[in-house]
């Protein structure tokens, strides 16, 4: 028996595995297909998991790599939850918010009025290089590929501060508090939730040391995301009250306050609660109102746009099937989610689409709309989609008797086990 068979037999699945151990879900596979093994500090904790002693768990997943000299291999990692690339990530982060930090806390200098204006500048420089990362990443239909650029500005962000020690940072930390939740969005899409809330919660500490409410909101809503992904409602609604009372010291011709009310309808969904859910609903209503730039395009993206696909995917959530479908129906003819367009949101409206279809036991309306978003979960990589076609996974139920339901079913499998 193999890890995967070992994993399955007592009830897991990679990703429940991958929680109970703080690992990425893709570190579980790569152990199952034997080209990675588990660092020496998670045996222990895999090997009671899966009811083994630990030459029991030597034997089915292999020696650790530090047991093997003659093959010579990268250096061990710090972080054992991702690959180098995220570990890089990670403590360019923590580095650059404790300096941040530090320099916020410190009294101006004689020199540091002096240097305000051109650190302000310089503060100009990486929000307008951020807004740009924020175009290339909502563009790009692989995610991933926006990292390699991220890490750049992450290491121009730190040889800045180094080169000025001495000078009030209050503007930095807006800008790293902006490039934190970028990278979150990165991992958030890989389904890599540990290091995206560990991203965004270093963007509500940046933020908050900015004193920029309204990136401190977005920061709290974010790591709210976290919590219903792994449907912990309860904590989401927590949260979310807090950005709520951030949001209201911020800037009130921006949208902030109602992307939160939103995002607390998906949350109150989760709970069953339908009156708070509508309620929530008719306040994320009221962007419409507002007139002017009411977003910036890049840490804050909701215009309004976005309302139809969330009213339905609430409905479904609540099971009110009918209103469900009549919105979301109403989005997928949305200029934006046209085919070609927003691949991400498309591919989430078409998978709520054939969950209906999946509880009305409709094999052709699950065929048709979850077929068209596993091609795009396909083309983009992205874990976003992919995780809501695991969702429709287990609706499948009773229709899995129809061949070409079972052959969707495990075309899903094969792409939440890659």
């Amino acid at each position: 028996m193999g890890l995967a068979e070992r994993r399955r037999a007592l009830g897991y699945s990679q990703e429940e595995l991958a929680h109970a151990l703080g690992v990425d879900r893709r570190t579980v596979g790569r152990w199952e297909g034997r080209s990675t093994t588990p660092q020496p500090p998670l045996r222990p904790r895999l090997a009671e998991l899966l009811h083994l002693d630990l030459d029991e768990l030597d034997a089915l997943v292999g020696q650790p790599r530090a047991a093997h000299p003659e093959s010579a291999g990268p250096p061990p990692r710090d972080h054992h939850g991702s690959g180098d690339l995220d570990d890089m990530i990670r403590r360019q982060f923590l580095r650059a918010i404790t300096v941040t930090s530090a320099l916020v806390a410190l009294p101006p200098d004689e020199g540091a009025a002096l240097a305000e204006g051109a650190l302000r500048g310089m503060s100009d420089d990486f929000l307008r290089m951020n807004g740009h990362l924020w175009q290339v990443y909502q563009l790009a239909r692989a995610k991933r590929s926006v990292y390699p650029v991220v890490r750049d500005q992450l290491t121009a962000l730190n040889e800045t501060l180094d080169g000025r020690p001495e000078v009030e940072a209050q503007a930095l930390c807006g800008a790293a508090g902006d490039l934190f939740q970028l990278a979150g969005e990165l991992a958030f899409d890989g389904n890599r939730y540990t290091d995206a809330a560990a991203s965004y919660t270093l963007a509500a500490s940046a933020s908050q040391e900015a004193k920029s409410y309204d990136l401190w909101a977005c920061a709290l809503v974010r790591h709210a995301y976290v919590d219903l992904y792994e449907r912990r409602y309860a904590d989401a609604v927590g949260t979310l009250s807090a950005a709520e009372k951030v949001a209201r010291r911020g800037d009130g011709s921006l949208s902030t306050r109602y992307w939160v009310a939103a995002v607390q309808a998906e949350a109150y969904a989760g709970l069953g609660d339908l009156s708070a859910c509508e309620r929530a609903l008719d306040e994320a209503e009221k962007v419409t109102v507002l007139s002017g730039a009411a977003h910036n395009g890049g840490w804050l993206r909701f215009d309004g746009s976005r309302l139809a696909e969330e009213r339905g995917a609430r409905y479904l959530q609540l099971g009110r099937l009918d209103l469900a479908e009549k919105a979301l129906s109403s989005a997928l003819s949305q200029d934006i989610l046209a085919s070609g367009q927003s691949f991400r949101r498309r591919g989430a409206v078409l998978t709520d689409l054939a969950a209906i279809g999946a509880r009305r036991q409709d094999p052709d309306q699950v065929l048709a709309y979850g077929g068209e978003a596993l091609r795009l979960a396909h083309t983009t990589s992205s874990g976003y989609v992919a995780h809501k076609l695991q969702g429709l996974r287990t609706d499948l139920g009773p229709l899995s008797r129809d061949a070409r339901v079972a052959e969707l079913g495990a075309e899903i499998d094969a792409l939440c086990t890659t």
